[in-house]
């Protein structure tokens, strides 16, 4: 029977460090193709019109959808691209070609069935733009807090891709602070949605304790932190705004 001794076991990878991984996947993509860098500028405007036109429930279900189609697309367009590379080393294949081609191929349907759904989501919205019926002021937080974070979510990546080091962790440290920068956002929206003193301090210790807690274990230094919790008010601000000034 064959001795177990000598054999190297790969450690098991924790929960963190796997999503780690995962982020740490999406933005060397975002990093390394300009393709990725347009999805994800397309996505905050797709997210912004959605806002401003008044989209329903289900309407927004589909843009998550196609958004995040295209996305993997993209991902696995990069995976395919690099391992191609790997296989290659650099030389011409006719049949690496073709993996490329598929790919990209695969980039391509995603982009088009999501310009589809924008078209049947946004034509006829940005054709006959009115001013807000009373359904859509009722659900308007909702909506509100989705585009704030989402808008809060491509920033941080934008700044992460930009400043993080090589080797560097993007589930811990860098600047600025993801944490900190949602902590913040969700305690703006709800100052702006629930106009309840109680609930605003509430959510406001809260935020603090996450900003506190990320210099406590210093995994963020105060200017990450500081810099993730002006980002998470301003762009809560200027989205709460521009979503008041719609429905006037």
């Amino acid at each position: 029977m064959e001795s177990n001794e000598g054999k190297k076991y790969r450690p098991k990878k924790s929960l963190l460090g796997s999503f780690n991984h995962a982020i740490n996947g999406f933005l060397q993509s975002f990093k390394m193709e300009r393709n990725m860098k347009i999805h994800v500028a397309l996505a905050a405007v797709v997210t912004v019109t959605a806002l401003l036109t008044q989209v329903t429930r289900f309407e927004m279900i589909a843009l998550v959808l196609v958004i995040a189609f295209v996305f993997f697309a993209e991902l696995f367009n990069t995976a395919v691209e690099a391992v191609v590379d790997i296989a290659t080393k650099g030389e011409y294949n006719e049949l690496a070609r073709i993996a490329k081609d598929v790919a990209a191929g695969g980039v391509f349907v995603a982009a088009m069935s999501a310009l589809v759904v924008g078209y049947l989501v946004f034509f006829r919205k940005l054709y006959t733009l009115s001013y807000a019926s009373i359904s859509y002021i009722n659900n308007l937080p909702a909506y509100i807090t989705f585009a704030v974070l989402m808008l809060v979510f491509v920033a941080v990546i934008v700044m992460k891709s930009r400043f993080m080091k090589k080797g560097g962790n993007y589930i811990q440290g860098g600047m600025p602070s993801g944490h900190t920068a949602f902590a913040f956002a969700l305690f703006t929206a709800i100052a702006f949605v629930s106009a309840d003193p109680v609930a605003s301090t509430f959510a406001a210790v809260l935020a603090l304790i996450v900003a506190e807690s990320r210099m406590e274990t210093k995994v963020h230094t105060f200017a990450e932190v500081l810099v993730g919790a002006l980002m998470g008010v301003v762009i809560t601000v200027l989205v709460f705004e521009i979503g008041e000034l719609i429905v006037r």
